[in-house]
């Protein structure tokens, strides 16, 4: 590769002081960089109470603020201040391996992708995700297959590499948790985009849980994707 290109590593954030430290640590910059990829970090701060910002801004990102609490507003407003070429998002809690982001990136060259997204159940560190909340995810799957015709083993996936040019053939409405679910929707189904889902590893999280209720997420998650099936 001998044009300089620039990846966008957009990382979401509430109160994850002890976390985003150790996330932002483990991005692969010497690895990109040797690969013609100059690295903006950012990290969105969606209102933490803690030294989540500080933290963040100590370890080498860029620190942008959305006060509109939710997990969707904050990856949208992540989404329109990035000014990479390529996007991939991450948890701010040391669960996704950001040191794979060059082996998704030779994927998606090699294979001529729009969008890749990532499995966790894969390789899933069993410590890293409570039964009830797998057992909602398959549901989910098996709902994405019935409502649209994707083969997903992991819709809710937080972690995903694409062009930045994919963002204006999607639309993207969720301020929450759903919105991991409709990116992929908007994707693979809607854009009708080239993509692939490929296995990660996926680790024990640093810090303190935000979903206090996984249920009643997975059904707002239900009701939010059966509703685009009908409406975009």
């Amino acid at each position: 590769m001998t044009e300089t290109r620039l990846l966008t590593i957009v990382i979401p954030a509430l109160n994850e002081e002890q976390g985003i430290g150790h996330t932002i640590g483990t991005v692969p910059r010497k690895q990109l960089e040797s690969t013609g990829y100059g690295v903006q970090v950012l990290v969105i701060d969606n209102g933490s109470t803690d030294r989540t910002a500080e933290v963040a801004k100590a370890a080498g990102a860029e620190v942008v603020s959305e006060p509109r609490r939710g997990y969707g507003a904050a990856l949208k407003r992540g989404f329109a201040s990035a000014t990479g070429d390529a996007i991939v998002t991450a948890d701010a809690d040391g669960t996704y391996p950001l040191g794979a982001i060059p082996s998704l990136l030779e994927t998606m060259h090699i294979e001529n992708l729009d969008f890749l997204t990532t499995n966790r159940f894969a390789c899933l560190d069993r410590n890293a995700m409570p039964l009830l909340n797998r057992i909602g995810n398959r549901l989910l799957a098996l709902a994405t297959r019935i409502l649209f015709g994707i083969r997903l083993e992991d819709p809710e996936s937080g972690m995903w590499l694409f062009r930045k040019d994919l963002l204006g053939r999607l639309k993207l409405h969720s301020d929450s948790w759903p919105l991991s679910h409709e990116i992929k929707i908007e994707a693979c189904y809607y854009s009708g985009c080239r993509w692939k889902e490929v296995p990660i590893q996926y680790g024990a999280r640093l810090g303190q849980t935000k979903l206090s209720n996984a249920w009643k997420v997975g059904l707002i998650d239900l009701l939010h994707i059966a509703k685009k099936r009908v409406v975009r």
